[in-house]
């Protein structure tokens, strides 16, 4: 897989780090799997974020909160960031995002892995996010998640 790394000074440079993850072929799996953790993430930390604020707390509180322990991840610093503040606008399209998915249980079901549930669940969750509120930024999967729980908001 290949990665980015920010060159000295502090400016992000397009360097370019190459990472042997296994024996020739196996870079096509590695990327699903970072599809498939930063999907299913994003999912954990919008039902997180709706638990959250439904028993009361305040969605930048919680991502406070969450910012101090185990749970950082990028994902909580830009996408809870936006969820709370409900900013849905597209930046990362959701039928890019549903394809990617797609492409990982198509990869799992090559390597005859059956049942990869936190994919499945989260595709479903994409998917309906798609067909309910169209091509939306893939932190509004907060929307579909509401949306699920009868929580839908105008």
């Amino acid at each position: 897989m290949l990665q980015g790394v920010p060159l000295r000074g502090g400016f992000p440079m397009p360097l370019i780090t190459a990472v042997h993850v296994g024996p020739h072929g196996a870079g096509q799996h590695a990327k699903p799997a970072t599809q498939i953790i930063v999907r299913v993430t994003i999912g954990a930390v919008a039902e997180a974020l709706m638990m959250a604020e439904r028993g009361g707390a305040a969605p930048a509180k919680v991502r406070e909160a969450l910012r101090g322990g185990f749970a950082v991840s990028r994902i909580v610093e830009h996408h809870a960031d936006r969820m709370g503040r409900r900013d849905v606008v597209t930046r990362g399209r959701l039928a890019t995002h549903q394809k990617d998915l797609d492409n990982a249980l198509d990869a799992a079901g090559r390597l005859s892995l059956n049942d990869c549930p936190c994919t499945v669940l989260t595709a479903a969750l994409f998917r309906g996010l798609l067909a309910t509120a169209g091509d939306l930024d893939h932190s509004g999967l907060l929307v579909e998640i509401e949306r699920r729980n009868g929580l839908a908001r105008e």
